[in-house]
């Protein structure tokens, strides 16, 4: 298991960016994908974007394609979600997240995820 802890969240006004940040513990760090999600209020958490362990491959949710980009820096065992024109639909706590077994994808699904951080809130206002 790896240990989580996000941060960089905050209030925006609609169209500011955000740089969210997903610090984990453990030397096995650089052998699992590692993804973003998010929970709205009254919704159901959902998938943002992975990065695989060598941070050659990333996808992302159609909702966030061309204005959010993951990263991750294996040398300082940080992920980062780099979040630019940010709507009011993008409101919600960010949750960081790394894959159940090592060298793959990243998780895609909230099932694939072993490890997690205890979130982070975005909130934009119009």
């Amino acid at each position: 298991q790896v240990r989580l802890v996000e941060s960089g969240g905050g209030l925006v006004q609609a169209g500011d960016s955000l740089r969210l940040s997903c610090a984990a513990s453990g030397r096995t760090f650089s052998t699992y994908g590692m993804g973003w999600f998010r929970q709205a209020p009254g919704k159901e958490r959902e998938f943002v974007a992975n990065i695989n362990y060598r941070g050659s491959i990333t996808r992302y949710a159609d909702s966030v394609k061309g204005r959010f980009t993951i990263s991750r820096d294996n040398g300082k065992n940080t992920v980062f979600l780099h979040m630019n024109n940010l709507n009011v639909e993008d409101t919600a706590v960010y949750y960081c997240a790394a894959e159940r077994v090592p060298y793959g994808l990243g998780p895609g699904a909230v099932t694939d995820s072993g490890s997690w951080g205890q979130g982070t809130q975005v909130s934009v206002s119009p």
